[in-house]
């Protein structure tokens, strides 16, 4: 049975990562924090996430894994980016719908929506998780530096109610999770988050390091904890933590 959800909608919000986190003590598994106005949103590793008001989909989930490990804490990544990439595919047809390592989901090469996942640690348990996520649904223009965003409406060319996304995004989050959660098909998780990886084709893809060394390489697999290994044209294997490596588009 899954659990019950439960809804807080803010008119505006620095970050809705950071009023969870604030309010943390108050929270019920199964939350969901949203505002259609998030003034400081943040990305992964500090970077900051621009969203035009009231033009897309910016909320927070409040999970308390039972069954996960802290050391299988990137299976909530896994869980939350197929349910992302599941619903998107049902609107955005004839383009590829993946998941760019970590975590970040991708229409062809632009960037859709970004996911920010907070872990609490206690001993081998996951205490809490946090998701923040980022979902370009209506905004055509953007203003920032990032490379590649785009949003949902440049494919299905009319703005969609966001409350309609939330609902369909949340509702498949918690069960997709739920399901895992309770039967620990992890092995299976996993698999499906391979074959939803963006450039997982057996073929050699442009990357480079920190200091600029350039090669081409194929992804082999992502470990539970989250690290990618690539295997380069000589056959040689390395693992990297997020911002060692980075795709080149």
């Amino acid at each position: 049975m899954s659990a019950k959800k439960h809804i807080i909608k803010l008119e505006s919000v620095e970050s809705t990562n950071s009023y969870i986190m604030e309010h943390s003590s108050q929270m019920l598994h199964a939350t969901v924090v949203s505002t259609y106005n998030q003034t400081s949103g943040r990305g992964q590793r500090g970077n900051s996430w621009e969203s035009e008001p009231y033009k897309n989909l910016t909320f927070s989930l409040f999970i308390t894994p039972q069954n996960i490990l802290a050391r299988q804490q990137f299976y909530i990544s896994e869980i939350v980016s197929i349910a992302i990439v599941s619903v998107l595919r049902r609107y955005i047809l004839n383009q590829s719908v993946t998941i760019k390592w970590p975590n970040d989901i991708y229409v062809n090469d632009s960037k859709i929506c970004g996911i920010l996942i907070e872990n609490t640690i206690s001993g081998q348990s996951i205490y809490r998780s946090i998701i923040g996520i980022g979902i370009n649904v209506n905004q055509r223009d953007f203003k920032s530096d990032a490379p590649n965003p785009i949003s949902l409406i440049h494919f299905i060319n009319k703005e969609i109610s966001l409350d309609t996304i939330l609902e369909e995004v949340t509702n498949e989050i918690f069960h997709t999770f739920e399901h895992y959660d309770t039967s620990c098909e992890f092995e299976q998780l996993h698999r499906l988050y391979l074959s939803m990886l963006w450039r997982n084709d057996n073929k050699p893809h442009l990357y480079t390091t920190p200091c600029g060394n350039i090669f081409n390489a194929t992804i082999t697999d992502v470990a539970p904890n989250g690290l990618l290994t690539l295997t380069d044209t000589k056959g040689a294997s390395q693992s990297y933590a997020f911002k060692e490596i980075a795709a080149i588009i």
